[in-house]
């Protein structure tokens, strides 16, 4: 069935942007059927269903690189004794309980709850990476259902990590990685690692041969905190990323997450690898970890992409964040202001396109149907070329009134059709506090 979404202003994104007033995009199954004025879309599918866009613009779904559903049920918990001095006492303290804290409905319902909120934010792909060890085996089957109810895209993967059994983790990730395959253009699947300083290099080994032998990248936090890569020189006497690369988990399907605290001779070794990284500029600034230095990496040509790390699901929120925040840390007004943007609506989709073998992030005839369209009256002229201007300082604030991917209607007029947020967040709020309760019996 084709659906003509009209009288909005489209920007197409993609390798020519351009920025068509009272214009309209037909959809046709999942895919774009075509792209042009809204009188002419109309006289050419007749028959396709209208949706009024007047008031609005048309973009392409957004894409996060790098998400965390499992820490949903965190959302206001109280954790107990003095508060973490640094990164690792965050870790040992709070998501290493959580983890193991969450059990096969709290992993379903931790799941569906920022599902809803990237489509509330026009979130339409997801690159996400679990960790449940009481509840390790099948838990990847468990976030497909929710995706796949939901109807967005994402990629899936298992966190690896020898801190409560050596190996743990692996076994889950290649048996999802086998049911995927090369994957169905909705769900994908990778080898996830927690990070370096978590893993053994027998570890790192087994992972790195089960995802050459099916055709994946490893999915691992690297170097986001000074202890990895001091964890890395203490005891391989190489820093994060060359121990890395030694093992062969440097790749161009591979994702390298933070890469804070990294050298230009790191920074090299990513660039000629094709190894991808991602930005996660409010979680490094919550962490107070430090910050990534991306505009050098993105002068060596290192392929830098954007994502929460779990914080929220709100891709222009994080754009606007790494816009400020370098800015800040370069002490100069002139950077960013391309770079930001770049790293989600370009690199975001080069990354999407190297996990599931599509061209998102682009509104042309034959690309995948997956857009955002937001409330937004122009204050100012908008064109190709102030689009980025509109998009920091308006477009950021703007709100979504519908989402669709695989040309699936998933919200429309601010009501989420396909899961029932009422439900899902009531029954969420009634197991939160028994995870809590399972949690401070930890100690």
């Amino acid at each position: 069935m084709a659906t003509r979404f009209e009288n909005g202003i489209v920007v197409t994104l993609g390798e020519n942007n351009r920025v068509l007033w009272n214009a309209a995009v037909v959809t046709e199954g999942e895919t774009v059927a075509a792209v042009g004025d809204a009188a002419e879309m109309r006289r050419l599918y007749p028959d396709a269903e209208a949706v009024d866009c007047s008031g609005k613009i048309i973009l392409p779904g957004f894409i996060c690189a790098h998400h965390h559903f499992y820490s949903t049920m965190a959302r206001g918990m109280s954790i107990p004794g003095e508060p973490a001095e640094n990164f690792v006492q965050i870790l040992e303290r709070l998501w290493w309980k959580v983890d193991r804290a969450i059990l096969d409905e709290d992993i379903l319902l931790s799941a569906q709850l920022p599902l809803i909120d990237c489509i509330r934010n026009g979130t339409t792909t997801i690159i996400d990476h679990h960790a449940s060890p009481s509840m390790r085996d099948g838990s990847l089957d468990i976030i497909e259902g929710a995706v796949r109810q939901a109807g967005l895209r994402a990629s899936l993967c298992y966190e690896v990590s020898d801190r409560n059994v050596k190996g743990g983790g692996i076994a889950e990730n290649e048996r999802f990685i086998k049911k995927v395959g090369q994957g169905d253009g909705q769900i994908a699947a990778m080898m996830g690692l927690h990070a370096s300083f978590t893993v053994s290099d027998e570890t790192v080994e087994t992972c790195v041969g089960i995802a050459r032998e099916h055709g994946v990248g490893c999915h691992i936090h690297v170097a986001e905190d000074a202890a990895d890569r001091q964890d890395s020189l203490s005891r391989y006497g190489v820093p994060t990323v060359n121990r890395l690369h030694r093992l062969g988990v440097t790749s161009e399907k591979s994702i390298f997450v933070h890469c804070v605290h990294v050298d230009e001779a790191e920074m090299d070794i990513l660039a000629e690898t094709g190894t991808i990284v991602v930005h996660n500029p409010e979680s490094n600034m919550n962490n107070a970890v430090g910050v990534t230095p991306l505009l050098t990496m993105l002068k060596k040509g290192v392929l830098v992409g954007l994502g929460t790390d779990g914080m929220n699901s709100d891709m222009l929120a994080q754009m606007r964040c790494a816009y400020l925040l370098h800015r800040l840390a370069n002490r100069d007004p002139r950077v960013a202001f391309v770079e930001a943007p770049t790293l989600l609506l370009q690199n975001n989709r080069e990354i999407a396109r190297r996990q599931f073998g599509l061209t998102l992030g682009e509104i042309a005839p034959g690309r995948p149907a997956d857009l955002a369209i937001l409330d937004y009256h122009p204050p100012t002229p908008l064109s190709e070329a102030n689009f980025l201007g509109h998009l920091i300082f308006g477009l950021v604030d703007a709100v979504v009134d519908t989402t669709v991917c695989r040309g699936q209607i998933l919200m429309r007029n601010k009501q989420v059709l396909t899961m029932d947020e009422e439900r899902i967040a009531a029954r969420s709020r009634e197991l939160a506090p028994k995870m809590w309760k399972r949690l401070e019996e930890m100690g």
